[in-house]
């Protein structure tokens, strides 16, 4: 069996929420869904702060309170869902939405300015610190399936694809830190509910087959860890971002490629385009169409300050950068 098909084949009946956050303002946190087609039947809460949750009419998973102590970052709670033909239990955390809304992403973290290495977990602590909105960072899959955070498809001469993890492992990065797996780095994104974590999944340079199997070994390991409330998606592989959507119904999930208009997104279910500067300067009327079918606007690589105020007046969603710094200094003047 191919790689893909063995992921496809091990995926397990599932469940998910159409939302991971709460605040004192949202009480309703998402609903309860089942990946497959069967009915859910019946809902039980259990584990280590069921008692702060009820599910209500439509499957809907409420918190009780809007009383949980201010120093409280998230709330565990684990969520058995019956059917006819299945008994699934999942664990999710649920996280106190204090997300930052200041259009700011840090372009493979805050490093340029920072003396960080690009993609390292301390430009990704940089860019926390510093109060982006998000840090966009890029995972490759290595020849033996696991997950390593790098730019490019080639580091020191490896070709990641090619080349196992135990040779990845002792990869050591310009300011001294390992070769992250995405693992490590959702751990470090995951101390802090201020700054969203944009993983860019990369397109195979070997095989479209590849591309999909690393959609479903990130999507795995996103929900092995809870990291649901944390991380949105983006590609220049076209079907891998349908596989995201396809995977978790939930998930933001937007284009890089820039080949395709906003209605065409709209109507595959992604939620976003997120395209270099150039074509909406040649394509003005994105803007406008993007906003009409609910899809939400990044532009990247945006460093100087005329791209800045232009797309600032033009009310995109999200600008990526490599200078943080200086858009954030603008927006707070």
């Amino acid at each position: 069996m191919t790689l893909a098909g063995t992921l496809v084949a091990q995926v397990k009946p599932s469940i998910y929420l159409t939302g991971y956050t709460f605040s004192a303002q949202k009480r309703d946190v998402g609903v309860l869904k089942n990946g497959g087609d069967a009915k859910i039947t019946n809902i039980t809460l259990s584990g280590p702060d069921a008692a702060a949750f009820k599910i209500g009419k439509g499957n809907v998973l409420t918190l009780r309170s809007n009383n949980v102590k201010p120093e409280v970052k998230w709330l565990d709670v684990d969520i058995t869902a019956k059917t006819a033909g299945a008994e699934i239990k999942e664990s999710f955390r649920i996280v106190r939405d204090q997300f930052i809304h200041n259009k700011v992403v840090a372009h493979r973290g805050a490093w340029k300015n920072t003396g960080a290495t690009e993609n390292s977990i301390a430009a990704l602590k940089h860019a926390i610190d510093m109060g982006c909105e998000g840090s966009e960072f890029d995972v490759h899959l290595s020849s033996d399936s696991v997950l390593f955070v790098n730019h490019d498809d080639i580091i020191q001469g490896l070709t990641i694809e090619k080349t196992p993890s135990q040779t990845l492992a002792a990869v050591k990065l310009s300011n001294g830190e390992s070769l992250p797996t995405l693992k490590d780095y959702l751990l470090a994104g995951m101390n802090q509910n201020k700054t969203k974590l944009v993983l860019e999944i990369k397109a195979s340079i070997i095989s479209k087959e590849r591309g999909i199997a690393l959609t479903h070994k990130v999507m795995a390991m996103v929900r092995e860890l809870k990291a649901e409330a944390w991380v949105d998606y983006i590609s220049f592989d076209y079907d891998v971002c349908k596989e995201v959507i396809k995977l978790a119904p939930y998930a933001q999930s937007a284009y890089l490629k820039s080949d395709k208009a906003p209605a065409a997104l709209a109507a595959d279910h992604l939620t976003g385009l997120d395209y270099h500067f150039s074509i909406m300067q040649k394509n003005p009327d994105w803007f406008k169409e993007a906003k009409a079918e609910k899809v939400s606007i990044n532009v990247w690589t945006v460093n100087e300050e005329p791209l800045m105020d232009w797309l600032l007046n033009e009310k995109v969603d999200y600008i990526t950068t490599n200078e943080p710094e200086l858009l954030l200094k603008k927006l707070n003047k």
